[in-house]
Protein backbone atom coordinates (compact mmCIF):
# COMPACT_ATOMS: atom_id res chain seq x y z
CA UNK A 1 0.00 0.00 0.00
CA UNK A 2 1.77 3.51 -1.14
CA UNK A 3 0.74 5.69 1.52
CA UNK A 4 0.73 3.36 5.01
CA UNK A 5 4.58 4.09 5.86
CA UNK A 6 5.81 0.82 8.79
CA UNK A 7 8.75 1.86 10.71
CA UNK A 8 10.96 -0.45 12.66
CA UNK A 9 11.29 0.48 16.44
CA UNK A 10 14.76 -0.11 17.98
CA UNK A 11 13.87 -0.35 21.56
CA UNK A 12 16.70 1.01 24.12
CA UNK A 13 17.08 -1.22 26.89
CA UNK A 14 19.78 -0.89 30.34
CA UNK A 15 19.48 -2.08 34.25
CA UNK A 16 16.96 0.59 35.06
CA UNK A 17 14.18 -0.43 31.94
CA UNK A 18 13.18 0.26 28.47
CA UNK A 19 12.77 3.29 26.28
CA UNK A 20 10.84 2.94 22.98
CA UNK A 21 10.23 6.27 20.68
CA UNK A 22 6.90 5.64 18.86
CA UNK A 23 6.90 8.85 16.91
CA UNK A 24 8.95 11.59 16.34
CA UNK A 25 8.50 14.48 14.52
CA UNK A 26 10.32 13.14 11.12
CA UNK A 27 7.67 10.52 11.01
CA UNK A 28 4.79 13.30 11.42
CA UNK A 29 5.94 16.49 9.58
CA UNK A 30 3.45 19.46 9.55
CA UNK A 31 0.92 17.60 11.14
CA UNK A 32 -1.15 19.17 13.95
CA UNK A 33 -1.17 17.34 16.85
CA UNK A 34 -4.73 16.09 18.23
CA UNK A 35 -4.47 13.26 20.62
CA UNK A 36 -2.49 10.30 21.90
CA UNK A 37 -3.95 7.36 23.52
CA UNK A 38 -3.70 3.86 25.18
CA UNK A 39 -6.00 1.04 24.29
CA UNK A 40 -5.99 -2.92 25.47
CA UNK A 41 -7.64 -5.81 23.98
CA UNK A 42 -8.63 -9.26 25.28
CA UNK A 43 -6.93 -12.30 23.60
CA UNK A 44 -9.05 -12.62 20.15
CA UNK A 45 -10.14 -9.21 20.82
CA UNK A 46 -10.57 -7.00 17.28
CA UNK A 47 -10.51 -3.20 17.70
CA UNK A 48 -11.71 -0.51 14.80
CA UNK A 49 -12.84 -1.93 12.19
CA UNK A 50 -13.47 1.68 10.63
CA UNK A 51 -11.52 4.33 8.87
CA UNK A 52 -11.88 8.18 9.12
CA UNK A 53 -11.86 10.66 6.28
CA UNK A 54 -9.92 13.43 7.42
CA UNK A 55 -7.31 11.74 10.74
CA UNK A 56 -4.71 10.10 10.58
CA UNK A 57 -3.34 7.46 12.99
CA UNK A 58 -0.13 6.09 13.90
CA UNK A 59 -0.33 2.70 15.62
CA UNK A 60 2.02 0.96 18.04
CA UNK A 61 1.53 -2.65 19.84
CA UNK A 62 3.85 -2.08 22.70
CA UNK A 63 2.85 -5.29 24.96
CA UNK A 64 0.87 -8.59 23.07
CA UNK A 65 1.25 -9.60 19.70
CA UNK A 66 -1.75 -8.09 16.94
CA UNK A 67 -2.59 -8.58 13.51
CA UNK A 68 -3.40 -5.46 11.84
CA UNK A 69 -5.47 -5.70 8.33
CA UNK A 70 -5.47 -2.42 6.53
CA UNK A 71 -7.48 -1.79 3.70
CA UNK A 72 -8.15 1.34 1.28
CA UNK A 73 -11.50 2.22 0.63
CA UNK A 74 -11.42 3.19 -3.00
CA UNK A 75 -8.78 0.75 -4.53
CA UNK A 76 -9.63 -2.32 -2.03
CA UNK A 77 -5.57 -2.61 -1.95
CA UNK A 78 -5.05 -4.85 1.20
CA UNK A 79 -2.67 -5.56 3.34
CA UNK A 80 -2.05 -7.55 7.26
CA UNK A 81 0.74 -6.47 9.33
CA UNK A 82 2.03 -8.81 12.47
CA UNK A 83 3.25 -6.40 15.37
CA UNK A 84 3.84 -6.34 18.85
CA UNK A 85 6.93 -7.99 21.53
CA UNK A 86 8.50 -9.49 18.64
CA UNK A 87 8.27 -7.13 15.74
CA UNK A 88 7.85 -3.47 17.48
CA UNK A 89 6.55 -1.31 14.89
CA UNK A 90 4.89 2.26 13.81
CA UNK A 91 2.27 2.08 11.71
CA UNK A 92 0.90 5.41 9.49
CA UNK A 93 -2.77 4.75 8.97
CA UNK A 94 -3.38 7.53 6.53
CA UNK A 95 -7.72 8.85 6.24
CA UNK A 96 -9.21 6.56 3.57
CA UNK A 97 -7.37 3.76 4.90
CA UNK A 98 -9.84 1.00 6.81
CA UNK A 99 -7.69 -0.56 9.76
CA UNK A 100 -8.96 -3.52 12.33
CA UNK A 101 -6.34 -5.04 15.20
CA UNK A 102 -6.70 -8.04 16.42
CA UNK A 103 -5.51 -9.20 19.46
CA UNK A 104 -3.32 -12.59 18.45
CA UNK A 105 -1.89 -13.63 21.32
CA UNK A 106 -2.67 -15.35 24.85
CA UNK A 107 -2.18 -11.88 27.03
CA UNK A 108 -3.37 -8.38 27.03
CA UNK A 109 -2.42 -6.37 24.17
CA UNK A 110 -1.67 -3.01 24.58
CA UNK A 111 -2.14 -0.26 21.54
CA UNK A 112 -0.70 3.30 21.37
CA UNK A 113 -1.88 5.38 18.91
CA UNK A 114 -1.52 9.05 18.26
CA UNK A 115 -4.19 10.50 15.84
CA UNK A 116 -3.61 14.11 13.87
CA UNK A 117 -7.27 14.81 15.16
CA UNK A 118 -8.77 15.44 18.13
CA UNK A 119 -11.59 13.00 18.20
CA UNK A 120 -14.79 15.14 18.39
CA UNK A 121 -18.09 13.76 19.38
CA UNK A 122 -20.14 16.32 17.98
CA UNK A 123 -18.90 15.72 14.49
CA UNK A 124 -16.87 12.00 14.35
CA UNK A 125 -14.83 10.96 11.58
CA UNK A 126 -14.93 7.53 12.49
CA UNK A 127 -16.65 5.47 9.68
CA UNK A 128 -17.37 1.63 10.10
CA UNK A 129 -16.13 -0.89 7.76
CA UNK A 130 -15.94 -4.17 8.48
CA UNK A 131 -12.54 -6.02 7.65
CA UNK A 132 -12.29 -8.88 10.25
CA UNK A 133 -14.92 -10.75 12.34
Amino acid sequence: MKRVEVTELKQLEDERGWLLKILTRKEMPKSDFGEIYITTAHPGVIKANHYHRYTNEWFCVIRGSARLVLEDIESKDRKEILMGNTKLLTVKIPSGIAHAVKNIGNDTMYLVAIADQPYDDRKPDTYSYNLIS
